[in-house]
């Protein structure tokens, strides 16, 4: 039995030397490396994280002390001390666990999050409650250096230094999020960490303070001086300034080290404590520090090379052609330059491209300065993101009608990620701002013209643009087609059948054809519309069809509420259209990690779960072929 086999809970790491300590680190990493490398998830990020959270879980009492960790990333070494080791291989698969923090999922998982920048509001509350209830327990705050970009996480530190807190935060500080880290608190984090001399000059001040005499008020006067010492040695610690106590930097892969400063802070009761952890993203596993960009998130082993290509990088490839013809095209990405396909755009147009950083809010508001200058810019950013800025989407883009493209990756179901990153609800949280334009490619070729239609849409001035895509391969079209530009609000039949009207948005149009093709069999003739926008919809189309059909099934990979279909619902409602209106999506339900394929199939978003819709509603097109046939 190995010595993680012996781990059922954080309790069990208390009964374990030095040596042994070390050998659990060895194994956890071996171990992690392994199953994530089978179910797909993210290594690194937990690697560097090992030491840290064995020192946590052996220093605090969880679940009676509140460990709050920032998104997931760096959790999978909590999850496998605390009673999911046997359950391990079934991350982020179909029923399994959860990529991320789910509070459902453990007791010990105080916080669900798989968007950054959250853990330090959270602890907070949960720190003011301890206070409102006359608790003791100990409450800590994991967050990554990336994560600290995010505003939300200032806003934190702000309030929690003005009430004097008693909690703590915990910097994982490795120098990237995803990516390598931007920006003036990464500069500020390196100062710090690089500071030799100060850190000298810091340890000479405290051996000092060591020998001033005991008492109460050598003890205040040992306390200031400390402070005081601390703001010269050590310059631009900005959390002091917040009303934080410092500790740091430690190496954070040091366990006695990191144990040692984490007991201080513990037992620190004069308000709130910082603790600044130094790590090395992918720690320990030569490929992942090599290269630990790569290894932040793989694909589960075994998987089939694709054989068209990813939506992303067409995305990126269009964007760079848009680039090169239009001169006022700008990108911006936060903090996700290799996940929106934007990196290599870096290097071609370094001028043009933004990396902003875990600041969504900031990305959006910067574009719509940028717009009001003559810039196109083009906000490139997951659907799920995008959630995290939309005020800014409102107040600062769509009332002032600014001409800023929104290219949202991750557009419907993402698969392994879970709930948190479903990219389910753009449509419904879009659809309703005046003068916003919708729009859904079909396939890989049309993603192409649609991102040069919203260039050239935002660069006539025509006021916010926003098209959505999927995450993974397209469907294997050729991309050799010149750029041009599609008419706004105009939609395309692909096939027509006066039985049934299949109106699709989105890349939901290939399973509609070959549904066509299982209906046919059937003898039931299916018309097969590309809509292409959700805002504004073909009007005189849909009516058309509604009044010759008569019949109208609306497709869509979002969640029903608000969707296209209930865009298209309300314009026969309006209208008075005398239709029989059925629509297919994800229905009011979370949607959880597993497979793309699967959840597809179960809420029957592939060929036979939309033929089967249309049998299901319609039973009656059975009768009414058999009619037309016996009269042919």
């Amino acid at each position: 039995m190995t010595l993680l086999e012996r781990i059922d809970g954080p309790a069990d790491l208390r009964a374990l030397d030095r040596e042994q300590l070390a050998q659990l680190c060895r194994e956890i990493r071996a171990y992690t490396v392994d199953a994530v490398q089978k179910t797909g998830g993210h290594i690194s990020s937990s690697l560097g994280a090992t030491e840290l959270t064995i020192a946590l879980h052996r220093v605090f009492d969880s679940p009676r002390d509140k460990l709050v960790w920032d998104t997931g990333h760096q959790g999978y070494v909590h999850k496998l001390l605390t009673g999911r080791r046997d359950r391990f291989g079934s991350l982020r698969q179909f029923g399994g666990i959860s990529g991320f923090l789910v509070r459902t999922e453990s007791e010990h998982d105080q916080f669900g999050a798989g968007h950054a920048g959250t853990s330090i509001s959270a602890a907070q509350g949960m720190a003011v409650a301890r206070d409102l209830k006359g608790g003791n327990e100990h409450v800590v705050a994991i967050i990554g250096d990336g994560a600290l970009t995010a505003g939300m996480a200032w806003e934190a530190l702000n309030d929690i230094g003005a009430r004097r807190t008693r909690m703590i935060v915990v910097l994982n500080d490795n120098g990237m999020s995803i990516a390598p880290n931007v920006g003036a608190v990464s500069r500020m984090l390196e100062t710090v960490r690089t500071a030799a001399p100060y850190r000298e000059l810091k340890h000479v001040a405290r051996s000092v303070l060591e020998h001033m005499p005991a008492g109460d008020l050598a003890e205040e006067a040992r306390r200031r001086l400390f402070t005081s010492l601390k703001a010269i040695f050590i310059p631009n610690i900005l959390f002091e300034q917040f009303g934080f106590t410092y500790f740091g930097p430690v190496n954070g892969h040091d366990l006695e080290g990191v144990e040692g400063v984490l007991k201080k802070a513990r037992d620190f009761r004069d308000g709130p404590v910082f603790v600044h952890v130094h790590t090395q993203k992918g720690h320990g596993y030569g490929p992942a520090e090599e290269d630990n960009q790569k290894w932040h998130g793989v694909s589960a082993t075994g998987a089939t090379a694709p054989s068209a290509p990813q939506y992303t990088k067409v995305f990126a490839d269009a964007t760079a052609e848009s680039m090169r013809l239009e001169p006022s095209v700008v990108a911006i990405t936060a903090a996700m330059p290799a996940g929106t396909g934007l990196a290599p755009l870096f290097k071609v147009f370094p001028s043009r491209l933004f990396d902003v950083g875990i600041c969504e809010q900031h990305a959006v508001t910067f574009a719509a300065g940028l717009a009001t200058q003559g810039i196109v810019p083009i906000v490139a950013i997951y659907s799920t993101f995008l959630q995290r800025g939309f005020d800014q989407v409102v107040h600062d883009v769509a009332v002032q009608g600014l001409p800023v493209v929104f290219a949202m990756d991750r557009g419907g179901i993402v698969g392994d990620d879970g709930r948190t990153h479903q990219g389910l609800f753009d449509i419904a949280y879009l659809r309703p701002l005046p003068g916003i334009v919708l729009m859904a490619p079909k396939d890989e070729a049309e993603l192409r013209q649609m991102v040069w239609t919203a260039v050239r849409y935002a660069k006539a001035g025509g006021g916010p643009i926003a098209f959505r895509y999927p995450r993974g391969t397209g469907v294997g079209v050729a991309l050799d087609a010149p750029l041009r530009e599609l008419p706004i609000g105009v939609s395309e039949t692909l096939r027509d059948g006066a039985d049934v009207a299949i109106l699709c948005y989105g890349t939901v149009v290939q399973a509609a054809l070959t549904a066509a093709d299982l209906l046919a069999a059937d003898g039931i003739e299916a018309t097969i519309v590309n809509a292409r926008f959700a805002k504004p919809l073909d009007d005189e189309r849909y009516l058309a069809l509604a009044a010759r059909v008569g019949r109208v099934l609306t497709v869509e990979e979002h969640v029903i509420a608000g969707g296209f279909g209930s865009a298209v619902s309300e314009l026969f409602a309006e209208r008075g259209a005398k239709v029989e209106l059925e629509m297919l999506g994800v229905p009011d339900e979370w949607v959880d990690h597993g497979a793309q394929k699967l959840w597809r199939t179960h809420f029957g978003l592939d060929a036979e779960g939309i033929a089967a819709a249309v049998r299901r509603r319609w039973p009656g097109l059975a009768r009414v072929v058999a009619e037309r046939e016996s009269a042919g």
